[in-house]
């Protein structure tokens, strides 16, 4: 009876490295080479334009303003808010100690069922990642609940206080850091880095796009070419004037009607109209 010797494929793909060092290495020098060239332009343009202090449309921080001085006319209220941060950290404390003695306790604070961030099995399963999420998670409840608390702002201010306040709150959570994110964690070990490189070189291409400013880009720009795999269709254009350009396509099949059928479906949000 045959055996198949796998102890050289094993060897031979365990000292396979898991990305190429000199890849690596390029990919660093080229996306070093374009911080270099946008950080250039950007300090060009300001000092030809001069330094401009930031804008503050939003009002922000006349409401935040507004915020602290009511929380600080109420000492209790602040005092009362702290102990209450004090007494959750230390549980949370208390509970880590029990789960590195082997006991399993019940976490002191969960995400809620429709919080996507924490899906991962890392985030209940590994010690570290476990305590960052519990951790954010008091301090997040905190600061809510500490802002929610204040009493003599206007409607207004308070709706603006909240909705800034909840998006400073997401904007920290740990999924949102490589390092503290066990998913990208485990990504940037399997590529050797290279994911991150990627998503730096994307943020630079989306800085040189918006001349120093960043803009997002929300579509591939490079998805579709020409007569490639769009606009294929065989065809010419038959009347064109000011407004439009009347296309007839060249049959598919070897029969078709004598006179040709012209679709016009509905014209809003259309470029083109068939």
């Amino acid at each position: 009876m045959g055996t198949t010797d796998t102890s050289a494929t094993t060897t031979a793909a365990s000292d396979k490295p898991a990305c190429d060092p000199v890849a690596l290495a390029e990919s660093f020098a080229s996306a070093a080479d374009k911080s270099a060239k946008l950080l250039g332009d950007y300090v060009t343009r300001h000092a030809a334009s001069g330094a401009t202090l930031p804008s503050d449309e939003f009002g922000l921080s006349k409401a935040f303003l507004e915020l602290a001085a009511k929380l600080l006319s109420n000492p209790y209220l602040l005092a009362q808010t702290q102990l209450n941060l004090l007494w959750d950290y230390s549980a949370l404390w208390q509970s880590s100690m029990l789960r590195l003695l082997g006991h399993s306790p019940a976490p002191v604070v969960e995400p809620a069922k429709s919080d996507k961030r924490f899906k991962h099995e890392d985030w209940q399963e590994h010690f570290l990642f476990d305590y960052m999420k519990q951790s954010y998670l008091i301090a997040a409840r905190w600061l809510h609940n500490a802002v929610a608390s204040v009493e003599g702002l206007d409607e207004h201010t308070q709706k603006k206080v909240d909705f800034f306040t909840r998006q400073y709150i997401d904007a920290l959570a740990p999924s949102n850091f490589a390092l503290t994110n066990p998913e990208v964690f485990r990504e940037t070990i399997a590529t050797g880095g290279q994911n991150l490189v990627k998503g730096f070189n994307n943020l630079l291409d989306d800085i040189e796009r918006g001349n120093g400013h960043l803009r997002i880009s929300m579509t591939d720009t490079k998805a579709f070419e020409l007569g490639v795999n769009i606009a294929t269709t065989p065809g010419k254009i038959v009347y064109q004037n000011e407004l439009i350009q009347l296309i007839q396509y060249e049959p598919t099949t070897q029969k078709v009607h004598k006179l040709p059928l012209l679709i016009m479906p509905p014209w809003i949000n259309k470029y083109y109209i068939l």
